[in-house]
């Protein structure tokens, strides 16, 4: 990974947030659905727990825990805690002033603040490479309300209002690239993302050293780099670690090789590891919780 990261330049952001997503009825293993829905919340203070130190500092945004009616808002499944968690993210980036951001998450809406804020640090200098196996680019209104899915497009300037007037600064459509999409959920979303133009590579097109990435990026017109890493992209018959599990993913090397390429390339300012589920430690924590003596 690029050196700089790991340098005091680099804010370390726990972004837990979990509301983003309604994904119970996919962790079937797991039979609370609150223990499920919040188990993004585990899995990015884990992310923390095992990532190496670096020097970094580290700042964890307020997620909240409470379990309330989980109800879409003008298409948005928990907009209005989402959108509170969305400011009190960027009051902290704006406090401290970081010139790059590693963010842990939580779903994968956690790379929504933190690349928006750094394309405005930046002036706009910067390109978005989106690993994943989903695009991303729902909308509110479509037929799945989670705000995790509706990442792309918040980044882009489109999709809620209330959430949407918090952030400083968009990226355009050519400035993104889409990396290893093996979903795309339904036929609407791929025509969408035609009509927005976003580039997208799948696996197989990456080529010997990943040099259609490198081309991209050297044509992208931006000196620096965000990098967003689902971990769903990761292929399930090596490594189970994310809510998805489409079959045919990425390696751990290498989506590990892809991000060290990008990073060789151009700066990299930004880097969200996002979408863990980890589904054993769930159950783990639940088989303690009934322990005597630990409560």
């Amino acid at each position: 990974m690029n050196r700089d990261m790991n340098s005091k330049k680099a804010l370390r952001l726990v972004y837990p947030q979990w509301q983003g997503g309604k994904i119970d009825h996919w962790i079937t293993e797991i039979k609370n659905p609150e223990d499920s829905s919040r188990g993004y919340f585990l899995g990015a203070r884990l992310l923390n727990f095992l990532a190496p130190g670096g020097g970094q500092k580290t700042v964890e945004v307020p997620i909240s825990l409470e379990a309330v009616a989980r109800e879409p808002v003008d298409g948005v499944l928990d907009r209005d805690v989402i959108a509170k968690q969305t400011r009190a993210a960027l009051e902290i980036l704006r406090a401290e002033n970081p010139e790059k951001i590693v963010t842990l998450g939580g779903e994968c809406s956690v790379s929504v603040v933190p690349f928006s804020y750094l394309a405005q640090k930046y002036g706009g200098d910067v390109a978005v490479v989106w690993i994943d196996a989903h695009p991303d680019i729902t909308l509110p209104g479509d037929a799945y309300s989670g705000y995790h899915a509706m990442a792309v497009t918040a980044l882009m300037g489109d999709g809620d209002g209330k959430i949407l007037s918090a952030l400083p600064a968009k990226i355009p459509p050519s400035r993104i690239l889409l990396a290893g999409i093996r979903n795309w959920e339904r036929g609407e979303i791929r025509e969408r993302q035609k009509r927005y133009g976003i580039k997208h590579l799948a696996r197989e097109e990456f080529g010997v050293g990943f040099e259609a990435v490198r081309d991209w990026l050297k044509s992208c017109g931006a000196s620096k780099v965000l990098v967003h890493f689902d971990m769903d992209v990761l292929d399930p018959a090596e490594i189970v670690a994310a809510v998805g599990t489409d079959p045919d993913g990425m390696s751990i090397d290498s989506v590990v090789g892809l991000i060290n390429a990008i990073a060789s390339e151009k700066e990299l300012v930004g880097l969200t590891v996002a979408e863990p589920m980890p589904r054993t430690a769930i159950r783990i924590k639940n088989m303690l919780d009934r322990l005597p003596l630990l409560k």
